[in-house]
């Protein structure tokens, strides 16, 4: 097992906005023992990286730090062996620190598979600041169902 927060548009639709996505949004816990086991996964499942790299490049900290301080990259991104199945974006430099998301973190059923979700304020938070439209349609639902949720 390993700790990861779901974050994007899929915890969006969970949480009750609907989205419209075609990746998935992780925040990983970033130490060794976690990322060993999330490497091992990944390699269960065939995932490979969207980009020409390693996927154990995604272990190493000063390729993440380069990566997202001269291009810009948000996320490593995973694609698995099926075509039409979607990627995996793991963010590599999130604005919130992943210990005080998991600790707020909301434990959904969906199917058969518990759910580790970004609570709505890290979503929020998250997408804050990042210029996008898309962003902003998001936080504005994101609060109308804040709201709704507290009446």
């Amino acid at each position: 097992m390993f700790y990861l927060d779901l974050f994007g548009a899929l915890a969006l639709n969970i949480h009750g906005v609907e989205r419209a996505t075609m990746d998935i949004d992780l925040m990983l816990a970033m130490d060794g023992n976690n990322l060993q086991a999330f490497l091992r996964a990944a390699r269960q499942l065939q995932l490979k990286p969207a980009m020409p790299v390693q996927l154990e490049d995604l272990a190493d900290p000063a390729k993440l730090k380069r990566w997202a301080d001269e291009k810009h990259m948000l996320a490593f991104g995973l694609r698995p062996p099926e075509p039409s199945a979607p990627t995996l974006d793991i963010l590599i430099r999130p604005k919130i620190d992943f210990s005080k998301a998991w600790q707020r973190r909301i434990e959904r059923i969906v199917g058969n598979h518990h759910v580790q979700l970004a609570h709505i304020d890290d979503l929020i938070s998250l997408k804050t600041g990042t210029g996008r439209q898309r962003d902003q349609a998001d936080i504005a639902a994101l609060e109308r169902l804040k709201q709704l949720r507290e009446t």
